[in-house]
């Protein structure tokens, strides 16, 4: 395959330019987490935590603990776990997303470390025997947001790109015409779409005065965050991500599970940039004693929605679950089986404990949780995500209106980029309530069609759907989950399973936790929703749901 043509794209010089001062870009402030608001009510009854005497018993006994380290779109988390798996201190530090133009989402690199460093010390602080007592750490990230930077002085050339940003769909929608589009999804496992790194990369090197030159030289270095992360703490010492981030680039040949030379050619991206491939869970290197205390060995990495496929236990073939965040993110598990999706669903890597191949078949929604602080921030119909669920759970339904969030496209099984989001069904008589209901309901219908597709894909039917993330502390939206699905819905006692993934893999690697057995034997079920709602009336909601996505795909 040969490159494509690089047109310089518009409207690109204020967003490199004013990387440094970001001047008239709309900032979003003080926001630790989408849905933080949810996830803190209900963390009480979420997570498996200490009383306070067994907080002191562990304090005194000076315990081992895994350090985890969750770097998510709207803030940087950090968790200690003991070898039960039991969640002892939990940190978070807001990281701020720019807007410099429609449909443009964009972080300071910088800004991420110093984030994830915050929160990580003082979690740190909280540890009986402090750093000295931590074995090893896991890291686990916000997948495909892509970081270019200088080699010899450690700094970006331009702004993080978000895996929400969609400037690069023109791109994306001419190389989906082209001859290679076939070769490109057989290789990767995707949808040859905007959200992955390729394209992103692509336009970094088009646009940054010179930086093509400077890759090619192998002045330049490529990585997704956890591989900025990891970078920053070993002091440039080692350059690496896992098979589960590398696969989300649409670099990766998904097979062999190394970097595909055709690909890099088509997206114009020089070899010398790229991080070295290493199992999700393996020793890959050291966190400097300068940056938390004392050194500490790097022995697991994950993205994001691998890492919680890993926390909910989701070890074998046919076992999945839900996450409900920023986005909303399916993954079924396939063991060895390489997916091939009919559906436009993605083929993806799960996180492995070794070189050996495993395989997850995603979907993958751009906005859930983002729908509630598009409520908040934008509408201010609604003070905090919370009050979302109360006011949802006021109404016995929404009186025919349907929210279809399409801010930046629709994602699987879709992947329409010029689809927008609409609301329909409105009449006098609607009000706050009718639309924050629906908001709710726009998550479980999204989560439907992802299920569907997966059925479809598989050949088996879901018996259920194990879920996390911070909107799956709403009870309301869990039971409409389970009454649009007609599944069985499951939340684990701990919800925070992305952090618990990266812990689990570091665990793993260094002898910590013994086996995938073990593990098994920590996950607890907290809280289980059966479907109440009469077949008939969950077809014709979701029958009502789908006019609706049809109709903003005609706008």
């Amino acid at each position: 395959m040969r490159p494509l043509a690089r047109p310089v794209l518009n409207n690109c010089a204020d967003s490199v330019a004013a990387h440094a001062r970001m001047p008239g870009v709309h900032k979003i402030h003080g926001e630790s987490e989408i849905l933080q608001t949810l996830e803190t009510l209900f963390e009480s009854r979420l997570a498996r935590r200490y009383s306070t005497e067994e907080h002191v018993t562990y304090y005194n006994a000076r315990v081992p603990f895994l350090l985890s380290l969750d770097e998510g779109t709207t803030s940087a988390r950090s968790a200690l776990y003991d070898e039960q798996g039991r969640r002892f201190a939990l940190e978070s530090t807001p990281i701020e997303c720019r807007y410099p133009q429609p449909g443009w989402v964009e972080q300071d690199a910088d800004e991420t470390w110093r984030s994830q460093l915050d929160a990580t010390r003082r979690t740190i602080a909280q540890a009986s025997g402090g750093p000295g007592s931590i074995t090893a750490l896991g890291i686990t990230n916000q997948r495909e947001t892509t970081i270019v930077w200088d080699r010899k002085t450690g700094k970006p050339i331009a702004p993080s790109i978000v895996w929400q940003c969609r400037r690069t769909a023109d791109f994306c929608n001419k190389l989906a015409s082209s001859a290679w589009a076939a070769s490109i999804a057989q290789k990767t496992g995707l949808v040859i779409d905007a959200y992955f790194s390729g394209s992103k990369i692509h336009w970094i090197l088009s646009n940054v005065p010179d930086a093509e030159r400077k890759a090619r030289d192998g002045e330049l270095l490529f990585g997704n965050v956890d591989t900025w992360l990891i970078w920053k703490l070993t002091n440039g010492a080692v350059h690496v991500t896992d098979y589960s981030n590398a696969s989300r680039t649409m670099l990766m040949n998904l097979s062999s599970g190394e970097w595909d030379h055709e690909l890099l050619d088509t997206f114009g991206v020089p070899p010398a940039m790229l991080p070295r491939i290493v199992p999700s869970s393996s020793v890959v290197g050291t966190a400097a004693a300068e940056h938390l205390g004392a050194e500490i060995q790097i022995a697991g990495i994950a993205g994001d929605q691998q890492a919680a496929l890993f926390g909910q236990a989701c070890f074998r073939p046919g076992l999945s679950k839900n996450t409900y965040g920023t986005g909303c993110f399916a993954l079924m598990h396939t063991g060895s089986r390489q997916p091939v999706s009919q559906n436009k669903l993605l083929a993806t890597r799960a996180a492995s404990t070794d070189a050996s191949p495993q395989f997850a078949i995603e979907g993958s929604i751009f906005i859930a949780g983002a729908a509630i602080q598009w409520l908040r921030d934008k509408l201010g119909i609604i003070k905090t995500a919370a009050e979302s669920g109360e006011l949802a759970a006021s109404i016995r339904d929404t009186g025919g209106v349907y929210f279809v969030p399409a801010f930046v496209g629709l994602g699987a099984p879709h992947w329409d980029s010029q689809a927008r989001g609409m609301l329909s069904g409105l009449t006098a008589a609607s009000g706050r309530a009718q639309i924050a209901r629906a908001a709710l309901e726009a998550i479980a219908y999204q989560t439907r069609e992802l299920v569907e597709a997966m059925e479809a894909d598989s050949g088996e039917a879901l018996k259920e759907l194990r879920v996390d993330g911070g909107a799956a502390a709403s009870d309301f939206l869990m039971q409409f989950q389970a009454d649009i699905l007609g599944k069985r819905i499951v939340r684990p006692a701990d919800a925070e399973t992305t952090a618990l993934g990266a812990a689990y893999l570091a665990g793993l690697a260094t002898g910590f936790f013994k086996s995938l057995g073990e593990l098994e034997q920590f996950w607890r079920a907290d809280k289980v929703w059966e479907p109440k709602m009469a077949p008939q009336r969950r077809e014709e909601l979701y029958s009502g749901w789908k006019q609706a996505v049809a109709r903003c795909r005609l706008l």
